[in-house]
């Protein structure tokens, strides 16, 4: 147990941020689970939607010490390849 002050506040901010960290992380995965889900069934529309509320969340976490944001960039540059796969595939069964 702590026995400085400094100490009891720093235990105090790593128990609150902990928190913080784990509901955005958990909101992420969440987003993520909807959008993959919207493109498996096809849902253009539906993916572009989760696809924007998803880069949006994750630019605001990546804006904190929850994410970095070179992670942040990844994984929208892997949702973004697989929303244009979409709509490529989409694309070329309307034109046949």
């Amino acid at each position: 147990m702590a026995h400085s002050l400094s100490a009891k506040k720093r235990i105090r901010q790593n128990a609150r941020h902990r928190t913080l960290n784990r509901a955005r992380k958990s909101m992420l995965k969440t987003c993520t689970k909807r959008f993959l889900t919207a493109v498996d069934n096809g849902n253009l529309e539906k993916a572009q939607a989760e696809y924007k509320l998803l880069t949006k969340k994750l630019d605001q976490a990546s804006s904190t010490s929850t994410m970095h944001k070179n992670t942040a960039s990844r994984i929208k540059s892997r949702i973004a390849k697989r929303l244009n796969g979409l709509k490529t595939k989409g694309s070329a069964t309307s034109a046949a």
